[in-house]
């Protein structure tokens, strides 16, 4: 089969044309912007790239056309799709039909922790021994790429609630048909797509609808907008993680938690592992219960979940010496937002907290959750905003003494480096998008350097 992708260099995408390509199949695609690491990861496994959208790009025998949901009607190179009557489809139903169907899918949905704990999961597969396929939205370090197809039924697949393509707007999730599905939470997100929190539950119930009833159903109990979508009717078999009354519970050693107990049919089991976080002790739990799911003892897991690394962007330090520690995370969310530095603030004590903040999302952008972000930056020291002309509402509304507004990066740096120059003790920086912030992370290093 001859396979073309319109808007192949997301992580999503990409990681679709590497599941293509492992299937024998001949991929070429396009993108807006073709750059690293993407466009030479794809260029590397012989995948053909085109820069922009055009008609010509997609080859005269090609089979069956991908279009990926960031592109919309007035595409050139979907109008000739549409115009030639091409076989085409969406990257969610194309995952669905023909790496999906017939496996053990183990799926990972909710607002916040996706990634994180779906690279867990992969991993405690993977170290015992179930060689698992994946597609996931981020860069898992022990894997060192986003995608694979695996050798044996099982397959974990970030279960994002974002919408199909231009022509379904299902959430991708629904495609997936997950034997064990892990419920991280539920909040009101992506704008630009959903009306409200309402809208969302829709979806999420939908997807419940999809889990037979052999299957399993891991959801947080401490997440009330769940219990709502529980509400509207389940027919699997259900677990519960995150409260006292869970059949999955944790118990944290240290205020950080990078030392808890896990407790499950009245066994206590304890973990000592890299990473820190109320938010991610519930990530590992969760991942735990998705695991024991397909027959991996809780105290494997335990084991695996040591050597876990962590995945790119989550907290990712990317750089380090006695005098400041940066670290690239992906939040973007103020829920997220306030884990993440809550939990940086446990590990570190009493030294300096610089948080600095793209509002990037379409959610950020619209200000729909900007009330909530002065509560959200509370653990920060300072708190450096930039927001540029995409972004819909006045960031210097969140001004006072420890937070500054910027419409520039270059002033933004300069700030930055005169609070690193002002402090005796070592400075944490937290770089928070969910995008490329002007290339501010090897800025920021040349600076320190």
């Amino acid at each position: 089969m001859r396979l073309h992708i319109i808007g192949v260099c997301g992580t999503f995408m990409g990681g679709l044309a590497r599941l293509a390509r492992d299937l024998g199949m001949t991929v070429t695609g396009s993108d807006a912007n073709t750059y690293p690491p993407m466009s030479t990861q794809l260029e590397s496994l012989g995948i053909t790239l085109f820069e922009g959208y055009k008609p010509s790009n997609i080859p005269k025998n090609t089979d069956i056309v991908v279009v990926g949901n960031t592109i919309s009607r007035g595409n050139p190179e979907l109008e000739s799709v549409l115009d030639q009557g091409l076989k085409y489809t969406s990257g969610a139903q194309w995952l669905g039909e023909h790496v999906l169907q017939g496996r053990w899918v183990l799926g990972v949905a909710g607002t916040h922790g996706k990634t994180t704990t779906s690279s867990i999961l992969a991993w405690l597969l993977e170290d015992n021994d179930l060689a698992p396929g994946y597609l996931i939205g981020g860069v898992p370090e022990n894997f060192g790429e986003s995608a694979r197809l695996g050798s044996t039924p099982f397959f974990v697949i970030e279960a994002d609630e974002y919408d199909t393509a231009f022509c379904d707007k299902r959430s991708k999730f629904v495609h997936y048909q997950p034997k064990t599905l892990v419920l991280n939470n539920l909040e009101f997100d992506h704008a630009d797509i959903f009306a409200d929190l309402a809208a969302i539950q829709t979806q999420f119930n939908h997807l419940l609808k999809t889990v037979p009833q052999h299957g399993q159903i891991i959801y947080n109990q401490d997440s009330p907008a769940l219990d709502e979508v529980l509400e509207m009717g389940y027919w699997s078999e259900l677990k519960s993680f995150n409260t006292d009354s869970s059949d999955w519970r944790t118990e944290k050693i240290e205020d950080d938690a990078s030392r808890f107990y896990i407790e499950h049919d009245n066994q206590k089991y304890a973990v000592n592992w890299r990473l820190i976080g109320d938010h991610n002790m519930a990530n590992a739990v969760a991942a735990i219960a998705a695991a024991h799911h397909v027959g991996i003892p809780i105290a494997h897991s335990i084991e695996s979940l040591v050597t876990f690394k962590s995945v790119k962007r989550r907290m990712e330090v990317i750089f380090n010496d006695r005098h400041a520690r940066v670290f690239d995370d992906f939040a973007h969310h103020p829920t997220a937002i306030t884990e993440t530095l809550n939990g940086l603030r446990r590990s570190v004590g009493d030294e300096k907290i610089i948080a600095v903040l793209e509002p990037r999302s379409n959610t950020m952008k619209r200000g729909v959750h900007k009330h909530l972000l002065t509560t959200a930056l509370a653990d920060a020291d300072q708190v450096l905003i930039f927001a540029d002309d995409n972004v819909k509402w006045d960031i210097s509304e969140l001004e006072s003494a420890s937070i500054r507004a910027f419409d520039s990066t270059e002033l933004l740096l300069e700030q930055l480096a005169s609070l690193i120059e002002d402090d005796l003790g070592r400075t944490n920086i937290v770089i928070m998008s969910n995008g490329a912030f002007e290339g501010l992370y090897q800025r920021l290093i040349d600076c320190l350097k």
